[in-house]
């Protein structure tokens, strides 16, 4: 079983900045790069939504209205993958979750999700 390790999360004023990271500690190097990363969230009362995903091979998706604010990057010699948010709004508040999936779906993971909460 591959274990996610989530760090990152907290408090921030609205329109401040906030860095998330989900760390793949037992993966070996070349497993962890062909894996797709993603982020997702879920707000109290809402379903869980997609935050951004990178693939493999690069391909960038953003969930709805969130590009330009939200941008993923992985590196993946340090097996670790992450979520730079910026210009935050009380609306982004919600637990955040890390996902690593392979191409075919077959082999899924998740972390286990870290509370980021803006302030007005």
């Amino acid at each position: 079983q591959v274990q996610l390790v989530e760090s990152g999360g907290g408090l921030v004023q609205a329109g401040g900045s906030l860095t998330l990271s989900c760390a793949a500690p037992s993966l070996i190097v070349s497993a962890f790069s062909r894996y797709d990363v993603a982020w997702y969230r879920r707000a109290p009362g809402n379903a869980r939504e997609l935050v951004t995903s990178l693939s493999r091979d690069g391909l960038l998706r953003y969930g709805d209205s969130l590009r330009g604010r939200f941008s993923p990057s992985r590196n993946d010699l340090g097996k670790i993958h992450s979520l730079h948010m910026k210009s935050l709004k009380p609306e982004d508040t919600a637990v955040y979750y890390c996902n690593l999936r392979s191409s075919t779906g077959a082999d899924e993971y998740w972390g286990q999700g870290t509370q980021v909460t803006v302030s007005s």
